[in-house]
């Protein structure tokens, strides 16, 4: 079984039409997601304090478009994650993506915003290769010294479609470089800074 995202797993989404782009998502990406949920969701409950739950996503709801990203997450909760604060790995054409995922799902948003506003020293003391993102559908993502986190953490709380991501991007060209234990070394490094976040924030 391929444990390593290959080339082949970021070109998945050139594939045109719903049902081979899932056919692909499937064979080259979710069985690295599967390894990858058995390997880290232990630590991540050990850090966490919290039985944490593999959930990969399965695009149900889809009935014409392709997805642009593919993703799994870690969650407390056995039957989902959109509804709670939760970890995330996944994939765009050319970046991988490791977050601490608030979404616009979550109820009581505010109250997570205004949590992460007393917090913003711990995000600020993250590593300078960390990133944040307020909407999960797009790609981009900025270095959190240069984006205005206060600004963003407001519009996160105000905002019902508003997202807060904290975490990690890596390039597909230094994906395909890494073996599968290296990946889940940077995994695992990424969540062991963000879980203190994820505690204070609860």
């Amino acid at each position: 079984m391929n444990t390593q995202f290959t080339q082949e797993a970021f070109d998945t989404f050139q594939i045109d039409g719903l049902e081979k782009r899932m056919e692909a998502i499937r064979k080259r990406i979710q069985p690295v997601f599967s390894q990858i949920g058995l390997e880290v969701s232990p630590d991540l409950t050990v850090h966490a304090e919290e039985d944490m739950y593999v959930h990969i996503a399965q695009h149900a709801r889809r009935k014409v478009n392709p997805p642009n990203d593919t993703w799994m997450a870690f969650s407390p909760n056995k039957r989902g994650y959109k509804k709670h604060p939760h970890f995330q790995v996944g994939l765009f054409d050319d970046h991988l993506f490791i977050w601490l995922a608030y979404i616009y799902e979550l109820p009581n948003k505010p109250q997570y915003a205004a949590k992460l506003l007393h917090q913003q020293e711990l995000l600020h003391a993250l590593p300078s290769d960390f990133v944040i993102s307020y909407d999960h559908m797009k790609k981009e993502a900025a270095p959190i010294e240069q984006s205005s986190l206060e600004r963003g953490l407001i519009r996160f709380r105000d905002v019902k479609k508003a997202e807060f991501l904290v975490g990690r991007h890596v390039s597909a060209d230094q994906v395909i470089t890494m073996s599968h234990d290296d990946l889940v070394k940077l995994i695992r490094n990424t969540y062991e800074q963000l879980v203190p976040i994820y505690k204070k924030v609860q």
